[in-house]
């Protein structure tokens, strides 16, 4: 039976169930499969990039842990592929690689005064309460009116994080760092931006009705926002999310308002077009849209000011690029045909046509950040079956004994850690929750993580 040694680089959701999906349909091949993570520990987006309070989470975390769990797939982490490990390192060691790494970077909103001082993307934000073990520790919450710029779930989560009372929290995993920087926050106001109507916003109604059971904070629409136009009147009609997103709308706009500590307001049809202040964010300026009969919109030039002292960007994910492996700029992906991976033309270049034999991608880092987690698993699918197909162009490694790369990694002095060691610091999580009555305390610290992780293998 042939042998298929597989790398895949990223042990978040798409890598996960890339190693999921060849295992149970691979009958043809003896295939050992390698997962090498750059973090402590696994999941990527769905342990650091997702808010703590979302407790469909749970389900998913289970899922991947019934993968890890069942013992034929390693994962080495606290490993960087483009210094720890290199394209080079992979091909004396396997046949292909797999590269599902996310995209966590902010995309670019280059507004006049995007770089005042209290001007934030959202992924940072996000690390920042994730606990994520590479970003500091502290954040600067001290603006009483906040801007998030962004309609889609991202800017909700950050909305909510930001104005959610922080003891409310408490049951969830968040960080303790994280719940005693809430806690001193001064924030009385939030204002969400979309330059589009309540019709085209692209949130998902789960995560709209979430908000609406905060506690303690009032929803603030406004009447000139639902002045339907026809394409927005049939997207209702036609679109059973968009229906419910209305109608979860319309239920907020009947609401008696005033009386709670913290407010929460949404601005469609507004267009953010300036950040002002000397320094340090004063007020966003905003061009009242209005529909333009097609689901999109118009400036009317009709200008708004809003005094606030801090800004969160949130307009989308965008991808980094990886040692030695093609990469798009304009897009933040890995430029790909359903996954094979293609190279500069070098009669053309910037025009990539040519597959990388050897050389796959998936999730994110393949066709951006569009797409609930469940998505990833049709997206790993389709890129499994193209690896199998390509059988015939696999790398031929020098030594894919699995006991080689162990070996690597041993003489490098890379302290990286195991299936076992995640489950040693898993248990310490949630240990340290236990007399608390929460779920877990994330442990931060990269060393930490680290320390307690592979102080099973001494």
């Amino acid at each position: 039976m042939t042998k298929l040694r597989l790398a895949i680089v990223g042990a978040g959701p798409a890598g996960i169930y890339a190693a999921d999906i060849l295992l149970k349909l691979e009958k043809q091949f003896d295939v050992s499969i390698d997962l090498f993570e750059a973090l402590p520990a696994p999941y990527g987006l769905v342990r650091y990039g997702v808010a703590p309070d979302h407790p469909r989470i749970k389900g998913i975390i289970t899922a991947l842990r019934e993968v890890l769990d069942r013992g034929d797939i390693r994962i080495f982490g606290n490993v960087h592929y483009g210094t720890d490990i290199t394209l080079a390192d992979l091909k004396k060691h396997y046949n292909a690689v797999i590269f599902a790494t996310g995209a966590m970077r902010d995309s670019d909103l280059t507004l006049p005064g995007f770089d005042l001082e209290g001007s934030y993307g959202a992924a940072e934000f996000v690390s920042w309460y994730d606990g994520h073990p590479d970003v500091p520790r502290e954040w600067p919450l001290e603006a009483q009116s906040i801007a998030v710029i962004g309609n889609g779930n991202v800017a909700l989560d950050v909305a909510r994080m930001l104005v959610k009372h922080p003891e409310d929290l408490l049951s969830t995993e968040i960080p303790s760092n994280v719940y005693e920087g809430l806690k001193r926050s001064p924030v009385t106001d939030v204002h969400i931006f979309g330059r589009r109507g309540p019709a085209q916003v692209k949130f998902t109604p789960l995560e709209l009705r979430e908000l609406g059971e905060l506690r303690g904070v009032d929803m603030i629409l406004h009447d000139e926002d639902f002045d339907y136009d026809d394409a927005s009147k049939n997207a209702i009609a036609t679109n059973k999310q968009v229906m419910v997103i209305d109608r979860v709308l319309q239920q907020w706009r009947q609401r008696e308002t005033g009386s709670a500590s913290r407010r929460l307001h949404f601005h469609f049809f507004a267009r953010p077009v300036e950040l002002t202040g000397v320094g340090h964010v004063e007020s966003i300026r905003w061009e009242r849209t209005a529909p333009d009969g097609e689901g999109g919109v118009v400036g009317t030039g009709e200008f708004r000011e809003l005094p606030v002292q801090a800004v969160y960007r949130a307009v989308g994910y965008f991808g980094s690029p990886l040692d030695g492996i093609p990469f798009d700029e304009r897009v933040g992906v890995i430029p790909n045909h359903e996954g094979r991976v293609l190279r500069d033309d070098p009669t053309s270049p910037g025009q990539f046509n040519e597959q990388l034999p050897g050389v796959y991608a998936t999730g994110w880092i393949k066709r951006g950040p569009v797409g609930l987690i469940g998505h990833t698993k049709s997206d790993a699918m389709e890129t499994v079956k193209h690896l199998v197909n390509d059988q015939g162009s696999w790398w031929n490694p020098a030594h894919p004994e699995e006991q080689a790369i162990i070996e690597l990694l041993g003489s490098r002095g890379i302290q990286y850690t195991d299936l076992d060691g995640w489950h040693a610091l898993d248990e310490h999580e949630i240990a340290l929750g236990e007399p608390e009555g929460r779920a877990r305390i994330k442990v931060v610290p990269r060393d930490e993580m680290v320390k307690i992780s592979t102080a099973v293998r001494q």
